[in-house]
Parts: C-alpha cells; sequence; structure tokens
C-alpha cells in the first residue's frame, strides 16, 4: 500500500534522501524547498509521484498556500516531515541580529506554521502523522550553537505540547531527534566573525574542531533516513526517537545530570508554598 508524504528541505541532506527512497519504492511524496529545479532529476524519472512546489517555510502565507495545495492536489496526505532547517555557529556575544532572527523563524516559527497549516486538513481527514525533525540539541546543549538550541529546545516544547492536543482526532507526532551526521548541514553552518575573547573557550575548542575537521560525525544518513521510514512503516509513534549514539549518550547524561539537580532543590521547592496550602 503506497502513502503520500509531505516533505520541506528537500533539496539536500534528510529531506533529498527521504525522497529519493521513498520514491523508489512507489509513494508519492510533495517535495517543497526553495529551489524546486533542484529536483528536476527526480521529476524525470518519477513523473508525477513527485508533486514539488516552492517554499520558504519563514513564508507563513506561502506556507499555508503551498500546504493547501498539496492537500487539493493529492488528496490525503499520510505523513508530514517537516525537515527545513538553517544552523548557525556563534557564541551568544558573536552571532548578528539576522542569524538570531533566521534561525528563530526557519527551526522554529517555520516550523510552527507547517504543523498549523496541516492540522485543519489532518483533522479533516482522521488521520496522519507527523514526524518533526530536530536534534540531540534539542534536549542538550553543545558550545557554540546557544541559538540553534533555542530554536530546537523551543520546536520540541511545542511539538510535546501539540501531540497532547491532536491525539483525539487521530494524528500521532514524533520527534526525531538525529545526532551529527554528514550531510552537509555542517559545511553549510552559518558563522560569525569569531572574538579573540573566546578562542580559549569551550565555545572556541567547538570552532577550533568544526575548522579543522576533527568534529566527529559518527551516523550514516542513509540509516537515519530509512529509521524514519520503518518507524512509519511499523505504525509506532513515540514521543521522540533519537537516532546515534551521540544523540542517546549526550541525551542521556543531560537528562541525568538535570535530575540529580533539580532532586538537589527539592526542599528549596518546597519551602515556598503558601501557608493557607501548607495548612491543608
Amino acid at each position: 500500500m503506497t502513502s503520500t508524504w509531505f516533505i520541506t528541505g528537500t533539496s539536500s541532506g534528510f529531506g533529498r534522501l527521504l525522497t529519493e527512497r521513498l520514491l523508489a519504492r512507489g509513494d508519492r511524496v510533495a517535495a517543497t524547498l526553495r529551489r524546486p529545479e533542484a529536483l528536476d532529476d527526480l521529476r524525470a524519472e518519477y513523473g508525477d509521484r513527485l508533486w514539488t512546489a516552492r517554499l520558504d517555510v519563514t513564508d507563513t502565507a506561502q506556507t499555508e498556500r503551498v500546504v493547501a495545495d498539496a492537500f487539493a492536489d493529492l488528496g490525503e496526505i499520510d505523513v508530514i516531515v517537516n525537515n527545513a532547517g538553517y544552523g548557525v555557529f556563534a557564541s551568544v556575544e558573536e552571532a548578528t541580529d539576522e542569524q538570531i532572527r533566521r534561525v528563530i523563524d526557519t527551526n522554529l516559527l517555520g516550523s510552527i506554521h507547517v504543523i498549523r497549516a496541516a492540522l485543519p486538513h489532518l483533522r479533516a481527514q482522521g488521520h496522519g502523522r507527523i514526524l518533526q525533525v530536530s536534534t540531540a540539541g534539542g534536549q542538550t546543549t553543545y558550545p557554540g550553537f546557544g541559538y540553534y538550541h533555542a530554536s530546537k529546545w523551543g520546536i520540541e516544547g511545542f511539538c510535546e505540547t501539540a501531540a497532547r492536543e491532536i491525539a483525539p482526532f487521530g494524528i500521532t507526532l514524533t520527534i526525531v531527534e538525529p545526532g551529527a551526521t554528514p550531510t552537509g548541514f555542517g559545511t553549510s553552518l552559518d558563522t560569525a566573525p569569531p572574538m579573540p575573547e573566546y578562542a580559549a573557550t569551550p565555545a572556541g575548542e567547538v570552532r577550533q574542531a568544526l575548522t579543522d575537521g576533527t568534529f566527529v560525525l559518527p551516523n550514516a544518513p542513509e540509516k537515519i533516513a530509512q529509521a524514519m521510514i520503518d518507524l512509519v512503516d511499523t505504525g509506532a509513534a513515540p514521543l521522540r526517537l533519537p537516532l546515534g549514539p551521540d544523540t542517546y549518550d549526550d541525551i542521556r547524561a543531560s537528562l541525568t545530570a538535570r535530575l540529580a539537580e533539580h532532586e538537589a532543590r527539592r526542599d528549596t521547592a518546597y519551602s515556598v508554598v503558601s501557608e493557607e496550602i501548607d495548612a491543608t
């Protein structure tokens, strides 16, 4: 049985890999990207099973129009994949205002706009799945990625809330958290001129690792794309899907440390209870 997928950010990386694999097995794909001509080779091979549209997810009106057009042209859409993203590497002082706005507009607001645009259609058809591509950095942090983390922690909080709200309509949502992967994302990272004051800090050390190529990318992009497809095929719908040993280990370490710190503050937390509540 074939499925229909709507995927953002399909010019490269996971979006392109998903599109290729889904078309190869007979599914239909609504592929959106800022340069539709980048998929001309796939269109020539797969014909009308590939539907494409120009989309910049930071444009709310365009997002609503493209999502509506995809449902109108294709009928039911089974899976929405929010994959479009933008990465910036800079310490909190180094990033420009434009870079900060762009990372929030793309990764957080752009993803929210796609989900909001799709939900009325998914509710109307009575089923559907949303895969929100996040990262290990949606639950843990790395120096130099503060604004990227702000966008990813934000979208994970939004999605965790949305998943509970939309479950009664037969719609599931899974946050996909790939680890460091050679998809071209690292080489396309936007950067800011380094401040010498940060050279000997953790942010400077990460910058050096990115510059000299020693930053480890342990995961296979093809396997991550296939894991996302397999998840849908099995019908499983976990709230989060960590992909990569770095994701699993780093998030586990972060959650363990946060829980320990949280528990250490128990007495202080309970000390501020209202006397009226305490009396009862």
